[in-house]
């Protein structure tokens, strides 16, 4: 088997007497999108920010195509290909479309310049953008403010601008909140595509989604992996109907 693209060993996170990730390992591997899924409160977000970089385990090891990354911070792991989405989006809504994909090229590129507007005037950072924007079909919104964009349409930016770090690995922070049926079905074949590119560590609530797209499933619960396995193992997994799924199995 090919050596993992993510490796997260013995994770261990504690906040006072509450144990948010209980010694945990899990590994993501070239190709793949691993869903991460368990109840709320169950430590999912509390374990992305770890991996991100926003936030230090008390014990354990984070590995990035081999790399020792646990003591990087997050600018750091961005650099080095770790591409983040959010559960609640931080874009800037009275900017263009165009414009918060630039914000994201100009972060990644490392490049200096003396003025910041010329920075978004630059035609390799504007290409770049665009061709960011091209991927996710928002290219013909470029120019409008994001306030304006649908619920789907802005996760689908968020997307865009994780794309602009050229990314070795996607977290993806419940990237189908608030869409509804309708705007996961058009989101999921985006997935589905960047999968081969970048592989995926989603978590995410919408079951039908997970079920559809995960090549593998990790079930979190109180802070503790209770398996991890192909969407029919996680199905036919009784403790996991248990503490999760229950009738959506």
């Amino acid at each position: 088997m090919n050596n993992p693209v993510l490796r997260l060993e013995n994770i261990q996170k504690s906040f006072g007497a509450l144990v948010a990730s209980d010694n945990i390992s899990l590994d993501l591997r070239a190709g793949e999108i691993h869903a991460l899924i368990g109840p709320n409160g169950a430590g999912k977000s509390t374990l992305i920010q770890q991996i991100a970089g926003s936030l230090a385990p008390d014990h354990g090891r984070i590995s990035l195509l081999g790399q020792d990354i646990s003591k990087a911070g997050l600018s750091q792991r961005a650099r080095l290909g770790l591409a983040r989405t959010f559960q609640i989006s931080e874009l800037a809504l009275e900017d263009s479309v165009l414009q918060n994909v630039l914000l994201g090229v100009i972060g990644a590129s490392g490049r200096v310049f003396r003025f910041f507007r010329n920075a978004l005037k630059d035609q390799d950072n504007i290409t770049q953008a665009n061709t960011a924007l091209s991927r996710v079909g928002l290219l013909e919104v470029a120019q409008k403010p994001v306030s304006t964009l649908s619920h789907g349409q802005r996760r689908q930016l968020e997307i865009a601008i994780a794309l602009t770090l050229k990314p070795k690995v996607l977290l993806l922070d419940e990237p189908m909140a608030g869409l509804g049926g309708s705007g996961s079905k058009a989101l999921m074949p985006l997935l589905e595509t960047l999968k081969s590119e970048a592989p995926i560590l989603l978590v995410e609530h919408d079951m039908d989604a997970v079920f559809a797209l995960a090549d593998r499933i990790s079930v979190l619960v109180y802070g503790k992996l209770i398996a991890t396995g192909s969407v029919a193992e996680i199905r036919a997994n009784r403790e996991v109907r248990t503490a999760y799924l229950g009738d959506e199995a």
